[in-house]
């Protein structure tokens, strides 16, 4: 989907707006684990998620292709919103967040306080986009969808950071949402010639993407139910699935108790906040300890925007 060269160019313009994240082998988590473990801290960024490397490329691009656009409008659970929000703002756009509702209150104050105005709609990410998609034409606002192509391009720059960092990687193991991180992992992957598998991670209670993995066809499913509502998808993007089925060895689940241990082991072990998405790679790892050891993998913590009674609850289970 992209070079090398187009990747590293979209790199510059993420450097623009932020700094590189650090990746980390913490010696705790290792042993834990029982292999070498690289932490990819995405939870650094100035939204506390990967989300914001993929709103500064689009709304750059947008500003170059129609400089005459007045505003933006998207949906999200809240990392996405952030992420468009503090970009669009960097760009003097007016921009409209459309979230479900009983969205993260915490979420939704950065929201606010990036200066987007916010709506609630339906119960979950797809009612919230369904609404947004009709907004966008009534109030003549430019749709920001959640899976674009000058997303990924933005958000692979941390796959790059990480596979130059430490090029020698057995194995990856990524979040999946809607798919522009592990698509984005995958494409750095491949622009540099690098032979890292790449294992995507979804919620039990979020199955869509694993059930279409092996299913080989996009398949959504009826709900969502998960304290990870970065995972939360249950209608995936046809492109996306694309990309994850050429690139990825296989997509995996883990419960929302997996999630939470690897949260409590995160803080202990890194003291390092990480949300429910953050988490789910580490959740996965342990799950395929025995077949990683002796290996040297990677574990992306997404973000670390979780609600503190969220995390308290995670800490105290």
């Amino acid at each position: 989907m992209f070079n090398l060269a187009s990747l590293e160019s979209a790199a510059e313009i993420v450097y623009r707006a932020m700094s590189q994240t650090p990746q980390i082998c913490w010696p705790l988590l290792c042993k834990r684990v029982g292999t070498e473990v690289w932490v990819k801290h995405e939870n650094h960024t100035p939204i506390g998620s990967f989300k914001l490397r993929g709103g500064i490329t689009y709304i750059d691009a947008l500003c170059s292709q129609h400089p005459n656009v007045k505003g933006v409008i998207a949906a999200t659970r809240g990392n996405h919103g952030q992420s468009i929000a503090l970009s669009a703002k960097r760009a003097a756009l007016d921009c409209t967040i459309i979230v479900p509702h009983k969205n993260s209150h915490e979420k939704n104050e950065s929201m606010y306080a990036f200066g987007a105005k916010l709506e609630e709609h339906g119960n979950d990410f797809q009612d919230a986009l369904q609404y947004a998609t009709q907004l966008a034409v009534d109030r003549k606002l430019h749709f920001v969808e959640s899976y674009h192509q000058n997303l990924v391009s933005g958000v692979a720059s941390y796959a790059l950071e990480l596979f130059k960092a430490v090029p020698d990687l057995d194995a990856c193991y990524v979040p999946i949402g809607l798919g522009s991180g592990i698509c984005g992992v995958i494409t750095a992957r491949n622009a540099l010639g690098l032979k890292t598998e790449i294992i995507g991670v979804t919620a039990a209670g979020a199955p869509a993407y694993s059930i279409s993995f092996d299913s080989k066809k996009t398949i959504s499913t009826e709900k969502v139910e998960t304290m990870a509502d970065g995972l939360a998808c249950r209608v995936p993007d046809a492109e996306a699935l694309k990309i994850i089925l050429a690139g990825a060895t296989r997509v995996i689940t883990v419960t929302d108790s997996e999630i939470k241990a690897a949260i409590r082991h995160l803080y202990t072990d890194t003291h390092n906040i990480a949300e429910g998405a953050g988490a789910a790679c580490l959740a996965g790892l342990i799950q395929e300890a025995d077949k990683m050891k002796g290996r040297r993998v990677a574990v992306i913590l997404s973000g670390a925007n979780i609600d503190r009674s969220v995390f308290l609850e995670a800490l105290s289970a």
